[in-house]
């Protein structure tokens, strides 16, 4: 596994749409593994692939810990199916350090999308992950949270 490199604000790659998975190989694969060791060492809530240089539709997201065992879930080729309600808050991102933004987003966002084995699954969070899950979708679109959010901050200001 490795650690790898997240692309900032500024860098073209996040502008940029990514390209659905037609198959899942092992270079996908490890990408996903690297994904994970990448986002829990920056202690990150998710993270997708266009944030590691990759113009893949593909984003992970971090559950929290069940057990002592960090959930992890993966998504490939996601699609928003089913959005509702909304929540007002503020969000930060890897790939804009040191900033912070209050942004609208969904309350509850379901996601149709296949795993590393290839088999479809619907999953559907609120609030945090709701917000994680359309923030990560974002990415795959070349949409950064400051382009949505109604203000954008330094970390330090309030």
């Amino acid at each position: 596994m490795a650690i790898l490199n997240i692309m900032t604000e500024g860098d073209e790659v996040l502008r940029k749409k990514s390209k659905e998975v037609t198959e899942i190989t092992p270079k996908i694969l490890t990408l996903l593994d690297d994904m994970k060791d990448t986002l829990i060492k920056a202690q990150g809530v998710g993270l997708a692939a266009p944030q590691v240089g990759i113009l893949r539709r593909i984003f992970i997201i971090d559950e929290g810990i069940e057990e002592d065992v960090t959930r992890i879930i993966e998504f490939i080729n996601p699609k928003i199916i089913k959005t509702e309600g909304q929540q007002d808050g503020v969000e930060g991102c890897l790939s804009v350090p040191g900033k912070k933004g209050d942004v609208l987003r969904p309350m509850t966002v379901t996601i149709e999308a296949i795993n590393r084995k290839g088999e479809k699954f619907t999953y559907t969070g609120t609030e945090l992950i709701g917000r994680c899950l359309s923030h990560e979708y974002d990415h795959l679109d070349g949409i950064l949270y400051i382009d949505k959010a109604s203000i954008v901050l330094d970390d330090d200001e309030d």
